[in-house]
């Protein structure tokens, strides 16, 4: 096991310096997936220069949503009467279902 005080004192001779971030929450979007950390523990680590962070800690994975395609978008905005926000959110919220983005708006 290293010694904590041991293992600064040696940084520091060398010029790397570390510093602790307090985060909430840490989101890594790839084009597929979100790796959702939460509460964990951050450092960034500055040495000859450079930055680089150090990431730990539990983390959850999510499949990122595609963008709705423009006919679907178009066809909710026709519709439901609505804007071009509104029909987006709603196909978001239904999972790119149109007849329940359309029944969202519409309160049917």
């Amino acid at each position: 096991m290293f010694d904590q005080r041991k293992l600064r004192r040696l940084m520091k001779q060398a010029g790397v310096k570390m510093t602790e971030i307090e985060a909430e929450e840490v989101i890594i979007k790839t084009p597929d997936e979100e790796y959702i950390f939460k509460n964990p523990e951050v450092s960034i680590i500055s040495a000859a220069g450079q930055k680089t962070f150090q990431l730990s800690g539990h983390y959850t994975t999510r499949r990122r949503q595609k963008r709705s395609p423009e006919e679907d978008i178009k066809l909710v905005m026709e519709q439901a009467a609505c804007t071009r926000d509104e029909a987006e959110k709603a196909l978001r919220e239904s999972n790119g279902d149109i007849a329940a983005a359309i029944m969202r708006i519409t309160g049917g």
